[in-house]
């Protein structure tokens, strides 16, 4: 497989939280939250959580995409990647709806990239050694 399906998972991860970071500023509009208050109603609060949590698996993610795909197949990354996206998907809806139902998504989501961390850290231990 070739690696430019890593970067297509990286570039589509980017897009999926610029979508969130917009889906924020339209709930600024929607419950009048001016910024820079990050609260005051709790629709805003529940996007806006979605849109903050991305970001803080994002910073794990992506360069544990890019560091796991220098040292194992690239099916295995990508197939990570794909489970990624696909559970903070679901994290956005569950937590939107009901914030206590979003076990899934966040599992689906960090459990892929906390695997691929392990998987770089093995591949570059396995490197040195």
């Amino acid at each position: 497989m070739n690696t430019a399906w890593v970067d297509l998972i990286a570039a589509l991860a980017v897009v999926q939280f610029v979508f969130f970071g917009f889906l924020v500023g339209r709930a600024r509009g929607l419950y009048g939250v001016k910024a820079p208050a990050i609260s005051g109603h709790e629709g805003f609060e529940r996007i806006y959580r979605v849109q903050m949590n991305t970001l803080e698996v994002l910073f794990v993610f992506l360069p544990s995409l890019y560091l796991a795909a220098r040292y194992w197949p690239v099916t295995w990354v990508v197939a990570l990647g794909a489970v990624y996206l696909i559970g903070r998907l679901i994290y956005w809806r569950a937590y939107v709806r009901n914030p206590a139902s979003r076990a899934l998504g966040f599992m689906l989501s960090m459990f892929p990239a906390m695997g691929l961390l392990l998987l770089a850290l093995l591949g570059i231990v396995r490197t040195l050694i």
